[in-house]
């Protein structure tokens, strides 16, 4: 089945193409792993819906996609009400969504000590909350492709393997591998398939920046515990275009860790 007509000037991309002009929402995509996702996407024929705060880093992100078909929706996802709406007017604008990438997250670094209910509150604001209600607003039936759909979360490892100082953090990926279960199961009669990817030590410009606050033995502790080393944003986005494409039509509820051995020790 042929895509809906798109309502923007560039045409969809090529069908050959894995998406074929299918059109997929990525949080996130300012920077990071969310970018490298969306210029991924682009490049394997999405129409790409790039949301995120930041409307002149997402400009930055929207010139990198190489002319394809794009949307920006610059949201701030704490406020949770706002997102429904910006779904529906999105699917007005560009026709059926096909698929949803949740990309966005926060994290606070601290031992439990100072681990209180607002700061894992605020973690879950993004990590979990946000990505179910787009999960919610994605999936309804006058907004989602007829056909079927994909929708991925980005978790972490620290939502399989602990690490001190990440008990927020880490509740909020567990929580978030638990839910996408729970997604799969229910929407499967819907042709609509939820998974989760859980990425490791990947050099993205936060990720320097966090380190830039460790000690160099620290550093090189947590190199050596990725058996191939630290990933690049390309390892994880080219990953998540593989579950979010048709051509994992038959993988649904897997959390897959791209982490370089991180999880496999």
């Amino acid at each position: 089945m042929q895509p809906a007509p798109s309502a923007t000037t560039t045409p969809p991309l090529a069908s050959s193409a894995p998406f074929g002009g299918r059109w997929v929402l990525v949080t996130g995509a300012s920077s990071g792993l969310g970018r490298a996702i969306a210029i991924e996407l682009s490049a394997q024929g999405a129409g790409v819906a790039l949301c995120g705060r930041d409307a002149a880093r997402l400009a930055e992100t929207a010139a990198a996609l190489g002319g394809g078909s794009h949307r920006m929706l610059p949201l701030d996802l704490t406020q949770h009400a706002a997102l429904v709406p910006a779904v529906q007017q999105l699917r007005a604008d560009v026709g059926p969504l096909y698929g949803l990438c949740h990309a966005a997250g926060v994290v606070q670094t601290r031992p439990l000590a100072s681990t209180g209910v607002d700061a894992v509150r605020a973690q879950m604001d993004v990590n979990l909350y946000a990505g179910l209600e787009l999960a919610r607003a994605v999936c309804r039936r006058d907004v989602m492709d007829p056909t079927g759909g994909s929708l991925l979360f980005l978790s972490s490892v620290y939502g399989r393997a602990g690490m001190a100082g990440q008990v927020g953090y880490s509740a909020t990926k567990g929580a978030l591998v638990a839910a996408v279960r729970a997604l799969a199961v229910e929407l499967a009669r819907r042709n609509i398939r939820a998974n989760c990817l859980s990425p490791g030590l990947v050099m993205t410009a936060m990720t320097e920046q966090s380190l830039g606050l460790l000690s160099a033995a620290h550093v090189e502790q947590l190199k050596a515990a990725h058996p191939l080393g630290p990933g690049q944003p390309a390892d994880v986005a080219h990953a998540a275009a593989f579950l979010l494409s048709p051509l994992s039509r038959w993988v649904t509820g897997v959390d897959l860790p791209v982490d370089g051995g991180y999880t496999a020790q």
